[in-house]
């Protein structure tokens, strides 16, 4: 019996101390409670801790960043545009005790941050034009010095998305300072058109491009039209000059022609007159012996002949 009593005690001992000790790592913060209620200074730094056993309760936050990641609300601007804004932040808890006071755990910072955040987002897009949320300053657009119908088609902005954040997050950090939690960071994800603007800014887009596609398609006619009239123009010119030198190659050949028919037909009379001289000598010598004689015409073809060869 004495030894089921030790035994007994033992244990009861490690039970105590197993559940009065507890570790605190270095990213966690601890309040400990005793009936719902916190009985003491939160635990920030880590290492081995004790508490009352059975009684007190150790209540874990973290003591990293954390993330809100808010769902994409439609908003209307100044100007009556709707957009989707898409947001999200980090933040801290940096007074655990009052964390744990006003918001009891992490799901309810989160369902609080839901509230704060959006309402202050949607604020702060309510006073601004959709210009404002869209540009972060005035720096001029690049374009085409070609293209002059496509400068000035930026507005000039007054305060810009970014001058929008820092309103957004010094709004919701003055509204979480008395909940134990610090906001680090706002940020816009994204920023779009709900779907029938978006659809009329696509279509506008169309426009503008087509519109710049007629003109690029109505210079490119002119070009070419430009082009053919100079390749008429100087085909024309190449046709004048090979028909100019066709007519100047035509005329040296006729008159090259007319002086090798001029020199063949004086070269054909003299060969045809030595023929008929030929002919008429054979003619007389069959005709004629040493004693005949013969009476000749001063206009006959002999005589023309003696008298041609006399010196």
């Amino acid at each position: 019996m004495t030894r089921g009593l030790a035994f007994a005690l033992v244990f009861l001992v490690v039970i105590a101390v197993a559940g009065a000790a507890f570790v605190v790592n270095e990213t966690e913060q601890v309040i400990i409670t005793r009936f719902g209620k916190p009985i003491r200074d939160p635990i920030t730094t880590p290492g081995l801790k004790f508490k009352v056993p059975l009684l007190d309760v150790a209540n874990r936050f973290e003591k990293r960043f954390l993330e809100w990641d808010g769902d994409a609300n439609e908003l209307p601007t100044k100007d009556k545009r709707f957009i989707y804004v898409d947001t999200y932040a980090r933040w801290r808890i940096s007074d655990p005790l009052l964390f744990f006071q006003r918001l009891r755990d992490e799901p309810g910072a989160q369902s609080r941050l839901d509230d704060i955040l959006d309402g202050e987002t949607r604020n702060a897009i309510a006073k601004q034009n959709l210009v404002e949320v869209i540009r972060t300053s005035n720096r001029e657009a690049e374009v085409d010095e070609s293209r002059p119908e496509e400068t000035g088609i930026l507005g000039v902005i007054q305060a810009g998305r970014e001058e929008i954040r820092q309103e957004v997050l010094r709004s919701a950090q003055a509204r979480t300072s008395d909940l134990g939690i610090e906001i680090l960071d706002v940020q816009f994800k994204r920023i779009n058109y709900v779907e029938e603007v978006r659809r009329k800014v696509y279509d506008r887009m169309i426009a503008e491009r087509q519109r710049i596609a007629d003109r690029f398609r109505s210079e490119g006619q002119g070009e070419a039209s430009r082009i053919l009239g100079e390749m008429e123009r100087e085909l024309k010119s190449i046709e004048s000059q090979a028909y100019r030198e066709a007519e100047e190659i035509k005329g040296r050949a006729d008159a090259e022609a007319t002086s090798i028919y001029a020199s063949a037909y004086d070269q054909s009379a003299d060969s045809r007159r030595f023929y008929e001289f030929l002919k008429t000598m054979e003619t007389f010598e069959a005709t004629m012996d040493p004693a005949t004689w013969i009476v000749l015409s001063t206009d006959g073809d002999f005589y023309r002949f003696l008298e041609s060869s006399e010196p």
